[in-house]
């Protein structure tokens, strides 16, 4: 087996500086050559930090620590197959870096970044993904809300609207600011209709929603208004209008238009019905069991 690296390299440092030591006690006019020696040494490390710090060397560069981190906690706990394979990486990982340049980086900058899960195949947790889809729909909505840009989006929840979505075009694409700020742009192919969310991706756009008919709809409103109170009454799906008018964004949900939402409302609103309510009936749903077991 390799000699372990994790114990040669501090014996190594601890050698400089006992050498340090004793020339500063044979000649103390070499403080001056030391303090000399240190100050280039920190100048560099912070260059060096300074350079790489907003660069993609700097994931790298905390992928390598993480792997040495690992294997001082492997050698600790004398998991002796698993450090002997990281200590051979480390000793022959120019090899590797040849071979496989491009896959040894990417995996090394995962690991590195806040990306341990991904790093490991493991998805985010449920909570945190909505969370992250919510604030780009959110970020969407007000963009299109500063352009006066008509645009209706619908949040299938529980009861699926596979109707819906068969309606319109097909995407089944990942939600983006970019992409659903260009999907209601006016003229183009898919600005009109309703474009469906559903399992985190955007399923469809240019889909036709039911329209609200009741006597006690304010005139006022437009079709887009109608289209997501029709769908919201129908299902329990949560729908988000902007007005082309106006530029205000309205919420529909359970048959009721919220008016006139502003950014932070609108966020508290997605986060409640798509995230704590879910949160709660699960819970629920787990004590229901629980009882039924006992």
């Amino acid at each position: 087996m390799n000699t372990n690296v994790i114990t040669t390299m501090p014996n190594n440092f601890m050698t400089v500086i006992s050498a340090y030591a004793q020339e500063l006690y044979e000649n103390p006019l070499n403080f001056i050559v030391m303090l000399i020696d240190i100050s280039i040494v920190v100048l560099l490390f912070t260059k060096l930090f300074k350079i790489v710090k907003d660069s993609r060397a700097w994931q790298l560069l905390k992928g390598i620590c993480l792997l040495i981190i690992a294997m001082a906690v492997s050698s600790l706990l004398h998991l002796n197959i698993l450090n002997y394979i990281l200590t051979s990486f480390m000793t022959y990982g120019t090899v590797f870096v040849v071979l496989f340049q491009p896959e040894l980086r990417r995996s090394l900058e995962e690991l590195g970044s806040n990306k341990l899960t991904r790093f490991f195949g493991i998805d985010k947790d449920i909570e945190t993904k909505t969370k992250e889809e919510i604030y780009k729909i959110a970020i969407a909505t007000l963009e299109l809300s500063k352009e006066k840009t008509g645009a209706l989006i619908v949040l299938e929840r529980d009861i699926e609207i596979k109707d819906i979505i068969a309606s319109g075009v097909a995407m089944d694409s990942e939600i983006s600011p970019q992409l659903l700020v260009n999907i209601f742009v006016p003229k183009t192919p898919l600005h009109d209709g309703a474009v469906v969310i559903s399992g985190g991706r955007i399923k469809a756009a240019a889909c036709m929603l039911p329209l609200a008919g009741d006597k006690d709809i304010a005139r006022e409103l437009g079709t887009r208004h109608r289209a997501a109170i029709g769908i919201s009454k129908e299902s329990d799906a949560i729908a988000i209008v902007v007005s082309e008018e106006t530029g205000k964004i309205s919420i529909a949900k359970d048959g009721t238009l919220i008016a006139d939402v502003k950014e932070d409302a609108l966020k508290k609103i997605l986060i409640k019905h798509l995230i704590i309510k879910k949160k709660i009936e699960t819970r629920r749903n787990k004590i229901e069991l629980f009882k039924k077991v006992k």
